[in-house]
């Protein structure tokens, strides 16, 4: 490959949304670069006169990992895919009812009135499809939504 090796070229493709399995199979492997493949995700870094069998398996492991992998990436787009539906007001009082806030504390955090917390409460339980506060808390830890904790200001604090 002019210009890049396969250690660049694993590189590159890490960085793109769908990154491929990696398979070194190489004629001249020392240890760092074997070492430094399999640290950047190489499923396996094999000998050309490795046996076939042990290619063989290398490759069932690398597309069974493909496919595991491209199930979570598809899962992660359609859970974003719902809470892009849901508006900035939303978002907010999601944050605080994942925190276990009752309506009446979410709505003298935010300055609002309880009937409305509670009709954004259904909105957001059906836009993402969901039916109690453990889903909706673990939907939104499997999204990644509020990675970081969310903080939340009572009585003019």
């Amino acid at each position: 490959m002019p210009k890049m090796n396969g250690l660049d070229l694993q590189s590159a493709l890490a960085q793109t949304p769908n990154p491929l399995p990696i398979l070194f199979l190489t004629g001249h492997g020392d240890i760092p670069s074997s070492v430094r493949a399999m640290r950047g995700g190489a499923e396996d870094f094999l000998e050309k006169t490795a046996p076939k069998k042990k290619l063989l398996d290398a490759v069932t492991r690398a597309l069974g990992r493909d496919a595991r992998e491209r199930d979570a990436r598809d899962r992660q787009r359609e859970l974003r895919a719902r809470f892009d539906t849901l508006t900035e007001r939303e978002l907010e009082v999601l944050a605080h009812v994942v925190q276990g806030q009752l309506n009446k504390q979410i709505a003298g955090d935010l300055g609002i009135h309880e009937r409305t917390v509670k009709l954004h409460r259904t909105a957001i339980t059906t836009k993402l499809k969901v039916q109690s506060v453990a889903e909706l808390t673990r939907l939104t830890q499997e999204a990644g939504i509020f990675a970081e904790p969310v903080r939340t200001f009572s009585n003019g604090q």
